[in-house]
Order: structure tokens, then sequence, then C-alpha cells
């Protein structure tokens, strides 16, 4: 109420009348602050870096000429997994191309596959549907200079703390000779090799397993299998367990599903399920498998996803594919195409 309102109501109330308070101003947001030139912005991120233990040389042929990517701002910014639906995203993803050429590849690989699996407990079909999706199955592991892109990233106000940190991993792995600079190279968002790992994954999770010195996702299959294998592992893969399974609602069901809240900690996908229950919980609300009967009533723990007219009961495993990429679209994707996959 203003304060000329004010006057007016107790004008016509009377003298005795009480007059409402006036509201407070509505505070102000706090406004931003500009960043500065980039270029002001790079000599102090390099002066950080040199801190760091990144050599000189490095530094100078990195940064030379570097200049802020406007196409990649863009692209960050229109992300499929986060504007399309589940249905769009899966039309457009798991073709049958894609599934026929994820099929021959697991044929053509199974006998490393089943290596890998053995050592790291993963399952060969999910580390290919990863491989398949990411890099459609080796062919396009990206090529944009990564150190550009994520100079670009690192100073949009954004994300930019955390960009930040995956260019100086980025300079980490050319500074200990991992790869050269000319081959540094990866997807809009930084994104490296065929299994699509951030810079910081790569000094992480990234696996030698050809035994040849290099822990080379850009051209070497056992490393690119074994690197998502390790990924996986060290998100809390259990070995033997599948990632879930599409399930059907009765109406009892559906009922009985509303009443139930949601995930309040973890990424956003996991903050659109329920918190897990046993298998046996969910049968007796009536949730049946696609085939029509009651999910079994074990002790197992689910959380039921409910993604546009489809619905779903997810393991713990789901939660390491969606530590890849935290978009039910993508996770979901790579769930269903390794189910396709024999």
């Amino acid at each position: 109420m203003t304060r000329v309102a004010a006057v007016m109501v107790a004008v016509f109330l009377g003298a005795g009348a009480v007059v409402v308070a006036q509201d407070p101003p509505a505070p102000i947001a706090p406004v931003a602050p500009l960043p500065p030139p980039f270029s002001e912005w790079l000599t102090a991120f390099r002066a950080e870096a040199a801190q760091r233990g990144i050599r000189p040389e490095v530094l100078e042929r990195a940064f030379d000429g570097v200049e802020p990517v406007e196409q990649i701002l863009d692209r960050d910014r229109s992300q499929a997994e986060f504007t399309l639906n589940l249905e769009s995203y899966l039309k457009r993803r798991l073709t049958r191309a894609i599934v026929r050429t994820g099929q021959q590849m697991y044929s053509q690989h199974r006998s490393l596959l089943a290596k890998i699996g053995e050592k790291y407990g993963v399952s060969p079909r999910v580390v290919v549907a990863v491989w398949g999706l990411e890099s459609n199955f080796g062919r396009f592991a990206g090529v944009r200079p990564t150190i550009p892109t994520l100079a670009t990233l690192a100073y949009d106000p954004r994300r930019g703390s955390m960009f930040r940190n995956e260019l100086f991993s980025a300079l980490e792995i050319v500074n200990r000779g991992d790869i050269e600079l000319e081959r540094l190279k990866g997807s809009w968002a930084g994104a490296l090799g065929q299994p699509q790992f951030m810079p910081s994954s790569y000094l992480q999770y990234a696996e030698d397993f050809d035994g040849d010195g290099r822990r080379d996702i850009w051209a070497s299959e056992p490393d690119v299998f074994a690197s998502v294998a390790n990924f996986l592992k060290q998100h809390g893969w259990t070995k033997g367990e599948s990632w879930g399974r599409e399930v059907t609602l009765t109406g009892k069901a559906r009922t009985a599903v509303d009443r139930l809240p949601v995930r309040s900690e973890g990424c956003r996908a996991e903050r659109a399920m329920t918190d897990p229950l046993p298998l046996k919980t969910w049968r007796q609300m009536g949730v049946k498998t696609a085939g029509g009967a009651l999910v079994p009533g074990t002790a197992r723990e689910a959380s039921l996803l409910r993604a546009g007219t489809r619905n779903f009961l997810l393991y713990s495993n789901y939660g390491a594919i969606l530590s890849y990429n935290c978009a039910h679209t993508y996770a979901l994707s790579v769930a269903l195409l390794s189910d396709q996959l024999h």
C-alpha cells in the first residue's frame, strides 16, 4: 500500500480508524558484478595455473590467441538432455541403426569386453551402450580444441567455477604428457575422447588397459572400455545386478505412488525419483512388470520414476549411470540400449 493510499483510507474511515501499515519496499536484488575483460581474466588464470605447476611453455602454447567462442555458450544453454522429453529423446537416440550397430560392436568386441567385465564387475552391455551414446561407437569423439572451449565456459559466470577447475585439469593432462596439445580435442563442453570424459574425470578414472603406458581414450578401444567400466565401478556399480526395469502402474499403485515424496537430495534427476523402497512394498502397492505380472516380492530396494507415460523401478546401479550424465533421458537411453544387446 502506498503512502497516499494509506492516507486516503484513514480519511475515509475517520479519525479513529486504524491504518494498515505501508508494505515495505521489495528488496532490490544485488546486481552481479561484471566480469573483467577476458584478457585480464586470462592473465590471472595463467598466473594461478603457473602456481599449480603448469610449465610456462605449456601455458604459452595453450593460450596463444585464445578468445571466447560464442557458439560454445549457445550450445551450453540448449542441451538436448534437458530440452526434450523422454519419448522424443529416445526416438532420436535409440534408432534401429543405433541398436543394430550396438549389437555388431558388442559381438565384435565380446572377448575384450568379457575381460573388462571380469576385472571391473561392470556389465559389458552397459559399457557398449555408454560408448555408443557418447561417441557413436567411437566414430565421433569431438573436434573442438579443448582449451579454447573450456576457457570460454570458465570465463562465463553461469558455471564458471566448475569449468575453471576443468580447465586446470585439461592443462594438467598436457603438462603430464598424456596427450599432445594438438590432439586435445573434444565436445563443445570440453568432454574428451570416446568416453567423453571431462578432464577431471580423465585424471581420476581413465585406464591403460592395453598396457602401452598411456591412457589413450581417443584411439585405444581397450583403454576406452576399461575407462568407462572403471568410472561406473567407482560410482557404485554392483557386480551382477541390473539397472532396473520398466513397470506399469495399476490404479491402486498410481494412487499410492501419488502420495509418495520424491528425494530431497542429489542431482536434479535424482530429485525426480522416490526414495528407495523394497520390491515387496512396490508389489503390495500393485506395481507390475512390463509383462503384466506383479514385481518380485523381495527385499531389493528400488526407486520409482514416472517419465511421461512410462514408469521405471530403478536400482542402485542406475545411480552409477546418472553419475555419467545426470539426466533421465540420457541414463534411460543407456539402460534401454544395453537391454537390447545380446
